[in-house]
């Protein structure tokens, strides 16, 4: 399947406004991210870095991360942000170890080599078969292209895939990615509102980064290229309808499952949404199709849609863009009727509780609190209780009464729960990174 990645240049750029920038690509449809900074200095290498650390943080699709490198310990550094993929200058690495270590050290499929084939400076760099006929990358990114015969040939000849980066119009899209080696366009070509008129926009958020994409990827499956849109296994004709005609929805936040709101959907706003991956109902007391978020900006974007066992209600997991109700709340469900008092078991749900009091502790804190005399003694005292609670595992573990093991390991989590808090990190990124591992 092709790619339609977007690319981004974050030199000077801060990091909210490259992840705000780089979610509502993904949430417009792109399939990949390249976060790149031609930047030398050591103060600007740190900055591309922790940028993208959090972009991988917050958003779902993948991201490389284009850099320059002078050692090892660069490339290093690079993946250490969670980026799928280096992508390293051919200038920067001709005629050194540079790309055999790091696919030793990260899996050659995990190296990207960048070539400029702007041909007023480029050089014919595939003389060098040195690189060009070793095992030690897994595909090539060439910018600066024009298009040409000779170009397409040359992509047609290489070993590995190739990602085109450069401002195309939508022809020269087609054009290249139709070509089988080509795995992914990178372009800048919908960064904006300013589509070329021949992309007409979707009635939806168009002043946002991105918002071409889905039209772009629609007109090229059209085409006959296969790429990654929102195609229902089930037609709305499928679905069974109530009274009105319509086909409720239940709307979810797909990260923690919080139920949003409660709608419905006639065929053309199921279509729309499918057509679109935003969320768009039929108000039943307007009588119109609504887009949800369209004034208030406060989208839905699908994630997935499931139909339940009758076919006659859709669960929507979305992620939304502040508020669900418009009260103003997350969440239209908040007044509380009966409440019978349970035990919370869920493990995330619990461990993000601990954490909130902890965090509480540390911004009001409280006298005779353990917590603050932890917060109070500093990092030196929470790291020594850690490792004395591990240490208590350990022990526990040799033992065969599992009560005791699952009484150290409570303890062992609410020390690293401080030292989380002390550290400024939060349950999310350590969940965050282990649905990598």
């Amino acid at each position: 399947m092709k790619k339609i990645i977007t690319y981004i240049n974050c030199e000077n750029e801060t990091i909210e406004n490259c992840v705000n920038s780089c979610r509502e690509y993904e949430n417009n449809g792109a399939d990949e991210l390249y976060i790149y900074s031609a930047a030398e200095s050591e103060e600007e290498h740190e900055n591309l870095f922790a940028l993208v650390k959090e972009v991988v943080r917050r958003v779902d699709i993948p991201v490389m991360i284009g850099t320059r490198v002078k050692r090892f310990e660069d490339i290093k550094k690079a993946f250490y942000t969670g980026a799928k993929s280096v992508v390293l200058r051919y200038s920067d690495i001709q005629g050194n170890d540079l790309i055999k270590q790091g696919c030793e050290r990260f899996g050659k499929d995990s190296i990207v080599i960048e070539i400029n084939m702007d041909p007023e400076t480029a050089t014919d760099v595939f003389t060098d078969k040195e690189t060009f006929d070793s095992d030690y990358y897994g595909a090539l990114l060439f910018k600066h292209v024009v298009i040409s015969e000779k170009l397409k040939n040359t992509i047609k000849d290489m070993k590995v895939p190739v990602i085109i980066r450069d401002s195309l119009i939508r022809n020269d899209i087609l054009s290249l990615i139709s070509i089988e080696n080509v795995s992914g366009i990178a372009t800048n070509f919908y960064a904006s509102k300013s589509l070329p008129s021949d992309v007409p926009f979707i009635d939806g958020p168009s002043t946002q980064a991105g918002s071409g994409i889905m039209q772009v990827k629609r007109s090229l499956k059209e085409d006959g290229v296969d790429v990654n849109t929102f195609d229902s296994k089930l037609k709305y004709s499928d679905l069974k309808k109530n009274s009105d005609g319509m086909v409720p929805v239940i709307v979810q936040d797909y990260r923690n499952n919080e139920v949003l709101m409660l709608a419905y959907m006639n065929e053309e706003a199921f279509n729309k949404t499918v057509e679109t991956g935003i969320m768009t109902y039929f108000s039943r007391s307007r009588q119109e199709l609504w887009i949800k978020g369209l004034t208030s900006g406060h989208y839905q974007y699908v994630k997935e849609l499931i139909a339940d066992c009758d076919n006659d209600t859709l669960l929507a997991k979305v992620e939304q863009i502040g508020a669900a109700c418009h009260t103003g709340n997350r969440s239209c469900f908040f007044n509380e009727m009966l409440k019978h008092e349970y035990e919370e078991k869920n493990a995330y749900a619990v461990l993000k509780n601990l954490y909130d009091v902890i965090v509480d502790r540390k911004l009001h804190p409280k006298e005779g609190s353990y917590t603050n005399y932890l917060f109070d003694k500093g990092i030196d005292k929470i790291l020594k209780k850690c490792g004395e609670e591990a240490t208590e595992i350990v022990i526990a573990a040799k033992n065969p009464n599992a009560e005791e093991l699952k009484y150290e390991i409570a303890d062992f989590l609410y020390h690293v729960s401080v030292l989380m808090v002390e550290c400024k990190v939060d349950w999310e990124d350590i969940v965050e990174e282990l649905s990598k591992r």
